[in-house]
């Protein structure tokens, strides 16, 4: 399972297919120094995203990750 609170790197570690799903929303984390350091919602806030995007976006990963059997 991921958070709102969780670096994004530490995101992308879980499950490699993570990283397509926040490049179709324009957030090319995989690249970016800030992703070492930065959680998902402040990522997401920084990209114009609301408070309820991002439990939209941690809800729509945490699903993925069920429906695949990958969940921590």
């Amino acid at each position: 399972m991921i958070s709102k609170n969780m670096i994004v790197t530490d995101i992308l570690a879980v499950d490699d297919d993570i990283a397509p799903i926040l490049m179709q929303m324009g957030m090319h984390c995989i690249g970016c120094m800030a992703a070492g350091g930065e959680d998902l919602e402040t990522a997401m806030m920084v990209h114009g995203y609301s408070a309820e995007d991002v439990e939209k976006v941690v809800n729509y990963i945490n699903e993925y990750l069920k429906s695949k059997g990958t969940q921590n």
